[in-house]
């Protein structure tokens, strides 16, 4: 099974707390729009964590 590290969990908390304020913004400078979905705030927090190097599983 998949194996997340504390800084993953950190991030992706970060990320859907962003999106419940409404400021969490999708694409590449964030000109893609605001993220209104739940499971996209989470996908950009797995995103950012790997970018940090954090301990995430790769995408399939």
């Amino acid at each position: 099974m998949a194996r997340y590290g504390k800084a993953a969990a950190k991030s992706v908390k970060s990320a859907v707390e962003r999106e419940e304020r409404g400021t969490l913004r999708s694409g590449k400078g964030g000109k893609g729009g605001v993220v209104t979905s739940r499971k996209q705030a989470i996908a950009i927090g797995l995103s950012e964590a790997r970018k940090k190097g954090a301990k995430v599983p790769p995408k399939k």
